[in-house]
């Protein structure tokens, strides 16, 4: 058999129109373009769906948690306005109030310690030179105490010794 063209079709085919029986290159190319596009954007899609949990990752971890699940609703029941909510919340800087706590809480313990063990003495000489001077009835620092990094913590204050 012999492939004769029909004598009204045009002596040369443009190049996507394969002959029968051989590889269509234009669907194999058109579906790696297609592929390759759906894959893209979903990876974009996904990238920008986790943008407020990527901003609120730098920031403390109940928000990251809150921004983390409003993604979740919002990618589940495809409601923007969830999404759109964490986007606000992982924006918004938040003070850090744990840390402020948590350092007055030190502090209240140690001096709490410091009371429970009782004031350290100072050197004679030092206690003496400032027994001089003091007026009866007056308050003067006895010793400051340290604690085991080397930092001195508040020093107490003791009745003066009126020397009579």
């Amino acid at each position: 058999m012999t492939t004769a063209t029909h004598p009204v079709a045009p002596h040369h085919l443009p190049s996507f129109i394969t002959p029968p029986g051989e590889t269509d290159v234009l669907l194999v190319v058109m579906a790696v373009i297609l592929l390759a596009s759906v894959l893209g954007f979903g990876i974009l899609f996904l990238r920008l769906h986790t943008l407020p949990e990527r901003i609120a990752h730098k920031s403390h971890k109940l928000q990251f948690e809150i921004v983390a699940v409003l993604g979740l609703i919002a990618l589940f029941t495809h409601m923007h306005i969830f999404w759109i909510a964490g986007l606000l919340l992982a924006l918004i800087e938040f003070p850090d109030i744990g840390s402020w706590l948590a350092r007055i809480a030190g502090s209240v313990e140690r001096i709490a310690d410091n009371q429970s063990n009782g004031a350290t003495k100072l050197p004679p000489e030092t206690a003496d030179a400032g027994r001089d001077n003091a007026a009866p009835g007056s308050r003067e620092v006895v010793g400051g105490q340290h604690d085991g990094n080397g930092e001195s913590t508040i020093p107490k204050l003791v009745p003066a010794n009126t020397g009579s």
